[in-house]
């Protein structure tokens, strides 16, 4: 009996769940439109501006989560109306279903199986494909939060890293399996995430926090993940500089594999260590509450950076009312339309790069393979960016008092340089602008939701965040359409509407580094008006950690 209670326990448990909602992740197949888009743009028949109305569906598709969180806020919160059957597995399912119909409606178009739609139609099928990330990545990331609720940064930036670096693994699929024909890696993304969600969703469960300090266990993630990472640049190197056999594709993706399976032997060990610990803690806690009775009263803390003492009763009063708003609620303040703007120029004009990066590279003489290997490294840089920044937002909040905000105005005036350099047209520029661009648009994606949970509070979160990532397909749509797309037809000639040279994405990446300038001053906005309520915030988790 107590076997099983054992095996029960490794199987249900918050690091099993969470390396579920990795796996989940990491299949995605996020920002691998460039792959398929010349294949799409082909056999319908599209011109650059019709393909980049088409991406808006995809970029609308995927951060558009609204549904997604008011589903899961249904299937959680209020479980017991589901007769106990509600979870975070309802909203996997929801997923799974839309990204095998988007998908494979969109491969019977290209392949012919079914007549040509029209551009709304397949406007639709795209977007079934990607808002089915949306509510994996919402299922994955709020549940991570209520999980981890200590590790709120560390936690997104994982959960966003394994979401951005899923481009690049399944690029990595493509090349053994289907290379050179992009319309079947288009029936791998109909069927592949929908396998593993399915198979996988179950485990992915809301179990009740506890006290324990999962700092040191969590640190092993990111770790993994950058190992990955570093692997898969390794790969795309040496793929550049040698001509391999199918045979050492094959080796090199096993190892791959082996990579993705080490976050399980984290978990274990993990699990292993908390019941070690909560025993032992739960055996000495009479005699540790009466040696140190007067340690659960204090009143003041110092501030990590050193700007004085707050009172710890004015912290109680403040933050349970702004912890707790709903969307309607959040939509009455003005941090709610900060960062809404913040997000418009960095995630609209990031998404403007990756969506055309085919057509950019193709006017700068970059070959086809090249331009699939920055789309490789796009997600690498991607999920560093996110990875990254999430660890660092925690450990710069907990160390030196430094906002969240404060870091993403960092991150959009870099990005502002970024843009700069692709508007310059150098040899070589373009791998120096996707690493720039690439890791703020990563670190958008970690800090935003973050951000959400700090100000508005974790029970809405799902739906509040989804509701400001409408930002990115609304930038998505001023970027791509009305200045990338407007300029870049405007360029073209020739009947396959295609455009050379240098002149051709100049005044569309100037335009975007304007915007995005124009970001970071909404979030140096922002930083300004939630600096005291983050030394509220630092205060409480240094009491917290006192209290424990």
């Amino acid at each position: 009996m107590d076997k099983l209670r054992t095996r029960t326990s490794f199987t249900s448990c918050k690091w099993i769940a969470m390396v579920a909602s990795l796996w989940i992740q990491c299949s995605c197949g996020v920002d691998t439109f460039s792959i398929y888009s010349s294949v799409l743009k082909s056999s319908q028949g599209y011109d650059q501006s019709t393909l980049d109305t088409v991406a808006v569906f995809k970029d609308t598709g995927g951060n558009a989560g609204v549904l997604a969180g008011l589903l899961y806020s249904a299937v959680t919160h209020n479980n017991n109306y589901w007769g106990g059957f509600g979870g975070p597995w309802v909203v996997h399912l929801a997923g799974a279903i839309q990204n095998f119909l988007g998908f494979f409606m969109m491969w019977a178009a290209v392949e012919g199986l079914i007549k040509r739609p029209p551009v709304a139609v397949m406007g639709l099928f795209i977007f079934l494909s990607t808002h089915a990330s949306a509510f994996f990545t919402t299922a994955n990331v709020v549940t991570g939060v209520q999980n981890f609720p200590q590790s709120g940064g560390t936690i997104v930036g994982v959960m966003k890293g394994f979401l951005g670096i899923s481009g690049a693994i399944m690029v990595q699929v493509y090349n053994i399996f289907c290379e050179g024909k992009p319309s079947n890696f288009i029936l791998m993304l109909a069927i592949l995430p929908t396998f593993v969600s399915i198979v996988l969703m179950f485990f992915v469960r809301i179990y009740e926090a506890n006290i324990v300090d999962d700092v040191k266990q969590l640190n092993g993630f990111p770790i993994v993940a950058l190992i990955i990472a570093g692997y898969l640049m390794i790969t795309l190197v040496l793929k550049n500089i040698f001509s391999l056999p199918l045979w050492a594709h094959i080796i090199m993706f096993i190892f791959m594999l082996l990579l993705l399976a080490s976050p399980l032997g984290i978990a274990i060990k993990a699990q292993m260590e908390d019941s070690k610990r909560l025993s032992q803690m739960f055996s000495s806690e009479s005699n540790h509450s009466k040696e140190n009775p007067a340690k659960d009263t204090l009143a003041y803390h110092e501030l990590p950076d050193g700007e004085g003492q707050v009172n710890a009763a004015l912290d109680d009063k403040i933050l349970p009312y702004e912890e707790s708003m709903n969307l309607l609620q959040a939509l009455r303040t003005i941090n709610f339309f900060l960062l809404f703007l913040a997000m418009v120029c960095g995630m609209g004009s990031g998404l403007a790069v990756i969506n055309n990066f085919s057509q950019i590279g193709r006017s700068l003489n970059y070959t086809a393979v090249e331009v699939d290997n920055l789309v490789s490294l796009w997600s690498i840089w991607n999920f560093v960016g996110r990875i990254g920044v999430g660890y660092l937002s925690d450990y710069l909040l907990h160390t030196r008092g430094w906002t969240r905000p404060l870091l993403m105005s960092i991150s959009l005036a870099a990005m502002t340089t970024g843009h700069v350099v692709f508007s310059s047209g150098l040899p070589g520029m373009l791998y120096i602008g996707s690493i720039l661009v690439g890791i703020c648009y990563g670190s958008l994606w970690s800090l935003m939701p973050t951000i959400t949970s700090d100000i508005f509070g974790v029970r809405h979160m799902g739906t509040i965040f989804n509701a400001i990532g409408l930002a990115c397909p609304i930038g998505s749509y001023i970027f791509c359409v009305r200045v990338v797309g407007y300029i870049y037809d405007m360029q073209a000639t020739g009947e396959d509407h295609s455009c050379f040279g240098t002149h051709c994405f100049m005044l569309s990446f100037l335009i975007m580094a304007s915007l995005a300038l124009l970001g970071c001053l909404a979030a140096i906005a922002l930083f300004f008006r939630t600096r005291r309520f983050y030394q509220l915030v630092v205060i409480r988790r240094l009491k917290h950690s006192l209290r424990c």
